[in-house]
Parts: C-alpha cells; structure tokens; sequence
C-alpha cells in the first residue's frame, strides 16, 4: 500500500475479527463487557464487580502471553521505548484516565460502540483526539515514538 509499506490489512482485518468474536463470547456466555482496564482491576482486587476472578485473570494474562505467541510465529521484533520512566507515567496516566472515563479503550471502543452506547461515543471521540493531540505534541517536541 503506498504510503503504508509495512501495512498488513489481512493480519489487521483477522486481528480485528477475533477480537471482536472474544468481545461478543464474553458479552454472550458471561453477560460482561471484555474491557481490559475493567479485568485487570478485578484481577487486582479494585473492583468487587464485573467478571469472576478467575475469568479476569485468564483474560489479563492471556493479553500479553497471546501477543508473545503470535510474535514468536510471526518473527516479529519487539521494541520498547527506552525510558522505564516514561512507561510508568504514560500506565498511571492512562490508569487514571480508565477510572475517570469509567472504562478503557477496550470497553468503550469495542465493546460500548458496537452496543451504540453514548457513552463509549463520547468516549472513544476522547481517546481517539486526545491521541492524535499527544503524538501531534511528541512529534513537534522531537521526541521518539
């Protein structure tokens, strides 16, 4: 694709696919939205609602063990930002951010939108600028990506 020499729209387009099926098995067999900011406290013991224990944490650990099998399939290197620190700040803002906004991008964009919640609307429209708006910043500031 021009302009885009390492898209891969048929992993993208199978990506979404599944997960999409994940969102409707969980929201059909358990009655509970697959938002990953909404397991992980569970997992954690900062929520008593939403999903067993159990259930959230399979689903948590099988976000990052699913991308290191698929990556050990599919030869592909991982890189990380350098900075320890700037990963810790960006997981507390974003923490932060999923209990003001009542979900994460998970929740509120795949789950909230395909159910036309307002909410998840208003929601992913703010995620979405917002992350537009810092990469926008990062990039004039000339910091890496």
């Amino acid at each position: 694709m021009p302009g885009f020499p390492h898209a891969m729209p048929l992993a993208g387009f199978i990506g979404g696919l599944m997960i999409g099926v994940a969102a409707a098995i969980m929201l059909l067999g358990n009655g509970r939205i697959a938002g990953v900011s909404g397991m992980f406290a569970r997992v954690l013991g900062l929520s008593e609602g939403g999903a067993p224990w159990m259930i959230a944490l399979l689903f948590t650990a099988g976000l990052p063990l699913g991308a290191a099998l698929a990556a050990a399939n599919l030869d592909v290197e991982a890189r990380f930002p350098t900075s320890l620190g700037l990963i810790a700040v960006a997981g507390l803002i974003v923490g932060i951010g999923t209990r003001l906004g009542a979900g994460c991008t998970s929740g509120h964009g795949v789950c909230g939108l395909s159910r036309l919640s307002p909410r998840s609307i208003v929601a992913t429209g703010t995620f979405m600028a917002t992350g537009i708006l810092t990469v926008t910043l990062m990039r004039l500031a000339g910091v890496a990506l």
